[in-house]
């Protein structure tokens, strides 16, 4: 489109609209800058969502932006931003971006390594990922301003990539990722041609900066509609360059256990959201690389006792997956417990199950352990005597623990032989 189309909008409430943005919005225009509400928070208002953040998009330069605000920082290298800080809240400020110098600011891939060029209002529009992504909405005049076409796809509910596919993947490839969370966070279809490459340029994820990615992932799996982006993510073929050791855990062993597992936990995590309970990435990576661990535990049983094979199996899973989507280290050391609490939840004999049950994280291996039964491992008996020690009076829990047959082979410890 050449010339924007304005709509009249009257069905933006403001009162649905940070008050934070409106006053950042106002600052910039009394100095005579342009500044408008720009991308996803425009897009959830006209979808009747809530939005979570609000961007703003000005004419005015990073540096100018910073200058103008006192609780302000520059963020960024390769896409200078300013973040206009408001307690807990943050106003995001970006100006207009011009189309990349091939030859200067992007990689022989087409991905884009320098962003950095500010333009027009209409070049930032043309930048941006998706239609409905790229309208700007004006306070002042309580207008929608579209260069894309991006009221009519998003009235057709359409997620439609701006530009030439190829190309706008090639220069980002995590809007391949968000194509696919807008489908599962707000229902919309993906238009074809910008749905027909998804699987083919999938690949391009392995040049993305494992932080980068693991952020992503939280955004699909930790916002309300993991199931959906889940399925989505293997409907597509691009599972497998977000956790491909997984695929190939599940595609070797073809066990229904591990399938049904990771269908049940994302069931839950969508619900502990929608209920506005706290979820933990920890949990969430516990439950998707469990069919990894699996394999390495039992592969490591051979030479090891058990629960320094599950030591090993844990570090070299953990380590293999932080290539892919770097954990953090705070994260990594719950999903470790978790697992380790699969093998202390079944040792209870003498002070173990009181040892056990005074973990850090005995909720959280004890959850996992729910979520096994659910999955159909036969440990629903476990299940229950745990349920029933932790409301346990002091009497009943030693009744409990005197009830427990002598310890299995399983879980001897190995003796050390003596030196002669």
């Amino acid at each position: 489109m050449s010339e924007h189309s304005v709509y009249v909008q009257h069905q933006l409430p403001i009162k649905a609209i940070s008050q934070q943005a409106i006053e950042v919005i106002k600052k910039l225009t009394a100095e005579g800058y342009e500044a408008y509400l720009v991308g996803g928070c425009v897009r959830d208002l006209l979808l009747n969502v809530q939005p979570k953040d609000f961007d703003v998009a000005t004419n005015a330069l990073p540096e100018q932006v910073h200058q103008l605000f006192s609780n302000s920082r520059l963020i960024g290298r390769r896409f200078k931003l300013v973040h206009v800080g408001y307690g807990r809240n943050t106003i995001e400020v970006a100006t207009y971006r011009a189309p990349p110098q091939q030859t200067k600011n992007t990689h022989p891939t087409g991905r884009i390594i320098q962003d950095n060029q500010f333009g027009s209002i209409e070049q930032d529009a043309q930048r941006r990922d998706f239609t409905i992504n790229a309208l700007f909405y004006d306070i002042h005049q309580m207008t929608i301003i579209d260069y894309t076409a991006g009221m009519i796809d998003l009235n057709d509910r359409v997620v439609r990539i701006i530009g030439e596919a190829n190309t706008r993947y090639r220069e980002d490839p995590v809007r391949i990722l968000r194509a696919i969370r807008f489908k599962a966070k707000l229902g919309l279809a993906i238009e074809e041609k910008t749905a027909s490459l998804i699987a083919p340029l999938a690949h391009l994820l392995t040049e993305i900066p494992a932080a980068r990615l693991f952020d992503e992932v939280l955004k699909l799996y930790l916002t309300g509609h993991a199931r959906s982006s889940h399925q989505l993510l293997v409907d597509y073929q691009v599972l497998d360059y977000l956790f491909p050791a997984t695929v190939t855990a599940l595609t070797a062993r073809q066990e229904t256990t591990d399938r049904l597992l990771i269908e049940r936990a994302l069931y839950n995590t969508d619900q502990r959201i929608t209920a506005r309970k706290p979820v933990t990435p920890a949990f969430l990576y516990a439950v998707l690389l469990w069919p990894v661990l699996k394999q390495k535990w039992v592969a490591y049983q051979a030479q090891h006792p058990l629960a320094v094979a599950m030591q090993k199996a844990a570090i070299e899973v953990i380590g293999q997956q932080y290539q892919t989507t770097a954990i953090p280290k705070r994260f990594a050391i719950i999903v470790r417990d978790i697992w380790q609490l699969q093998i202390k939840l079944e040792q209870r004999q003498g002070k173990r199950a009181w040892r056990t049950l005074s973990h850090p994280k005995f909720r959280a291996g004890y959850d996992f352990l729910l979520l096994r039964v659910e999955a159909g491992e036969p440990l629903a008996e476990l299940a229950q005597w745990w349920t029933d020690f932790q409301f346990a009076s002091s009497e009943q829990q030693q009744q409990q623990v005197a009830a427990i047959k002598p310890t299995t082979q399983r879980y001897r410890r190995r003796q050390r032989k003596k030196r002669h």
